[in-house]
């Protein structure tokens, strides 16, 4: 067997050497660019066996000359300088400065290295790209300072529900606040030094990840946090066979915790008592990814996600360790169908699962996309097939480009997402975990204290409109949307409360806008947030607002968030 792999190795370096390598990736949540590649799709200028489910996407797939110059529509471009006789060339990579203000609470997210806060915030992203021969480097750091003000968090009025609070809140690493006054942090960002003999590429890298078809969230892996340094082996492009086209990738890294609080501590109304610190240990990701699209269905991606995470000091050794991708059943729970943890039955590892698809029709100029996870999965085929719905969620989405002027690339671009994440009724009879929040593993499915995956967090849900014109990078739209926050925490906390009215969903409005401008592309959007029961919050007794049910004093809370942001192409 090792001398198989021997084999294997030489022949990939030795195809390697005599291949123009195209490895270099347009980093996972570029501005403007990223979406623009997939409306190209959209219209049949960008090949369509991409599943757009695996990204970042690389030169090699898109087909460009400059990644970072989609439409050709740079004045000039300075950034590229080959070397060793033209077998080597480097490139400098767009500066890219992005600033954001936010009023009231924080929001947002797909956002990498940028963190939920209240003031103001700046973001500033450079680098250079190398290749020679098989072997590529990338260095883009990225750089956030916050001013992190303070604002009013979780305020139950009963120690029933700090105590219920923190049952949440000790099990996943997600702080209301990134410490006390300012924040700032240097990050490696959108690194990575990889080893690459088309279409085959194996490196160490920092960058964001993103797993699934969804454009505002995805179940297993996004942009939310930053990136976390790992081991990736994964297809520079779609891999052409005889029955049809597969792309995939594999992932071994770590996970870091962001040293802060769930909420600050001192307030002697917030009942530190309940705080357990979390472990003082890293923690180790494995996941893979496969995207496969049937020769004879152009146009439509089908696949499966798998990820782990585990303590550090629980990992144990072994290649079961490392890849425990095949193990049956689920090792996050106990073996006992009956649900019943005792001894070492009590496994160490939070396992998440996803399927989904994603169908491009260019002649229609359209998509439709589709996932589903669980993160308790089934204990055979029965039972994954009679109870669905146990630790489900799902995301589901349709996007249109009805043309204006289609000559001169002018569209009205259509979108609807819906991501649902919360428990559904099997929990009344099954115990049912909430996503990203875990038993074994304290700090959750996080990173540097945000989600790996879906941005609206733990049992959130989310409806979202989206109207825009575009034409080439342009675009000018609104978007509309509903966000439920964190429905199993609330469910739970009425048994104490005894009040279903309480329930924190915002209504918000976007006007966003995109421009380019020679070598320039200025992106931003103005969001108008509008929190109903802002923090779960009500106070009983009329305030002339009409009698019945809905007959209390309002505890909403408006909030505002402004981005602006500019990159510049060399």
């Amino acid at each position: 067997m090792r001398e198989y792999f021997r084999k294997i190795v030489f022949l990939s370096l030795f195809i390697g050497a005599y291949i123009t390598p195209k490895a270099q990736v347009l980093p996972v949540g570029t501005p403007v660019l990223e979406d623009y590649y997939r409306r190209l799709q959209l219209i049949g200028q960008v090949d369509s066996t991409i599943s757009f489910a695996i990204r970042p996407l690389s030169l090699s797939a898109l087909q460009r000359a400059n990644v970072y110059d989609a439409d050709s529509s740079q004045v000039y471009d300075n950034s590229y300088t080959s070397f060793a006789n033209g077998a080597g060339k480097m490139q400098v990579m767009p500066v890219t400065a992005q600033f954001r203000y936010t009023s009231a609470f924080p929001t947002g997210w797909n956002d990498g290295g940028m963190i939920p806060a209240v003031g103001m915030q700046s973001y500033l992203s450079a680098g250079i790209y190398a290749d020679y021969k098989w072997l590529s480097i990338q260095f883009q750091p990225e750089l956030v300072l916050a001013q992190n003000k303070a604002y009013m968090g979780f305020d139950g009025q009963t120690r029933e529900s700090w105590d219920l609070w923190y049952s949440y809140t000790n099990h996943i690493d997600m702080p209301e606040r990134f410490g006390k006054g300012n924040y700032t942090k240097l990050l490696p960002g959108q690194s990575s030094i990889r080893v690459n003999f088309d279409p085959v590429s194996f490196g160490l890298s920092t960058e964001n990840l993103w797993w699934g078809p969804g454009i505002r969230n995805s179940l297993l892996m996004s942009n939310t946090a930053p990136g976390f340094p790992h081991l990736t082996l994964n297809t520079t492009r779609p891999v052409h066979t005889g029955v049809g086209s597969f792309e995939g990738q594999l992932v071994a890294g770590r996970l870091s915790n962001s040293g802060y609080t769930p909420t600050p501590l001192g307030n002697p109304y917030h009942y530190d008592e309940f705080y357990e610190a979390k472990p003082d240990d890293w923690r180790y990701f494995s996941g893979f990814i496969v995207s496969y699209q049937p020769k004879w269905l152009t146009g439509l991606s089908i696949g499966a996600s798998r990820s782990f995470v585990v303590n550090g000091d629980d990992m144990g050794s072994g290649l079961g360790a490392v890849l425990p991708f095949f193990r049956s059943g689920n090792i996050s729970q106990s073996d006992n169908p009956d649900g019943i943890m005792t001894g070492e039955q009590h496994k160490k590892r939070d396992e998440y699962k996803s399927v989904f698809a994603r169908w491009v029709m260019p002649k229609g100029k359209m998509e439709f996309y589709v996932e589903y996870g669980r993160n308790d999965p089934g204990w055979d085929s029965r039972d994954r097939f009679v109870e669905m719905d146990h630790s489900r969620a799902y995301i589901f989405g349709f996007r249109k480009l009805v043309p204006v002027n289609e000559s001169a690339g002018e569209f009205i671009d259509v979108g609807l997402e819906l991501t649902q994440l919360d428990r559904t009724r099997t929990t009344t009879v099954r115990q049912s975990p909430t996503w990203y929040i875990s038993d074994a593993v304290p700090a959750g499915y996080t990173h540097l204290g945000q989600a790996l995956g879906a941005g609206i967090g733990p049992a959130g849900s989310l409806q979202s409109l989206n109207i825009a014109w575009v034409k080439g990078l342009k675009k000018l739209g609104v978007q509309f949307e509903r966000q439920e926050h964190q429905l199993d925490f609330f469910y739970d906390a009425v048994a104490y409360e005894g009040d279903f009215r309480r329930n924190w969903v915002d209504i918000s409005a976007n006007i966003t806008g995109n421009w380019d401008c020679k070598n320039f592309i200025f992106f931003g959007n103005l969001w108008f947030i509008k929190a109903l029961n802002y923090q779960y919050q009500l106070q009983n007794g009329s305030n002339n607002i009409g009698a019945g049910w809905w007959n209390f004093k309002r505890m909403d809370k408006f909030n505002l968030q402004a981005n602006m942001g500019v990159m510049y192409r060399f």
